[in-house]
């Protein structure tokens, strides 16, 4: 485990390379992604991603990976095992759609239209270099950005005539790609190829490790959980089958 945890030569050196001339000023949140789950026995399939100290960020544990019309709701977590958001598919869909919402609360109907909060769509091929694009809703409560929509979105959907919140350029299953606010073109996150050193050759060149583990880096007015959730999503409408890791001892 201590081997995918963040360090601080790496996290600097990505934060030099992504975050650009303000990273003085504000520095972004730099995680380490492991698409495996938290669980940690044989057959199991999910997220676990922490933090520059090392610590457990956010979770998805045991999930099916199965096509979409059987698919059941994720359930992006917390360190600690809370639920964060709920994500679930479109089962009707021309753009590989999913839906997030607020988890729900012990007691409180699951997917309530006040509490869906975005939705993200897989773009065309003929949308060059966009990996796909997310709606925010206007029932959104999250201070994600300053972002503002004219439209709302549906748990059908959203409206032709809705412009998105943020989109994502680049290759997800290359792992380099990074998020954009809409309105602006801000870069809010960035996902790139885990690079590290091993203890017993610090002065080496760092190894590039497996595409089941890469970085995360969020920007400081960009909304974490949110950006995580993307990654989520990315996951899944970017295919490609999997075979969960064998536990070690």
């Amino acid at each position: 485990m201590s081997r995918i945890h963040p360090n601080a030569e790496a996290s600097r050196r990505l934060l030099r390379d992504g975050a650009g001339a303000g990273a003085a000023e504000a520095a972004p949140a730099c995680y380490t992604v492991w698409m495996r789950s938290s669980m940690g026995f044989q057959g199991t399939d999910g997220f676990s991603v922490y933090d520059a100290g090392g610590e457990l960020a956010f979770r998805v544990d045991n999930y099916s990976r199965r096509r979409k019309i059987f698919a059941g709701e994720l359930t992006l977590m917390d360190g600690h095992g809370a639920p964060l958001l709920s994500l679930r598919p479109q089962i009707i869909s021309m753009h590989d759609q999913w839906n997030c919402y607020k988890a729900p609360e012990e007691g409180q109907a699951k997917r309530a239209r006040s509490q869906q909060l975005f939705s993200v769509r897989k773009c065309s091929v003929l949308q060059n270099n966009r990996e796909a694009e997310v709606y925010m809703s206007s029932a959104c409560t999250t201070t994600t950005t300053t972002t503002t929509t004219d439209a709302s979105a549906s748990d059908h959907g959203t409206t032709g005539h809705q412009s998105p919140g943020f989109w994502i350029e680049g290759c997800f299953r290359r792992r380099n790609c990074k998020i954009r606010r809409a309105h602006d073109g801000k870069e809010v996150a960035r996902i790139a190829r885990k690079k590290a050193r091993t203890p017993a050759t610090p002065d080496t060149a760092p190894l590039t490790l497996g595409e089941d583990v890469f970085s995360l880096v969020v920007q400081r007015d960009a909304d974490c959980t949110m950006i995580m959730a993307l990654v989520v999503v990315l996951d899944r409408i970017c295919w490609r089958p999997y075979t969960p890791l064998i536990c070690s001892s």
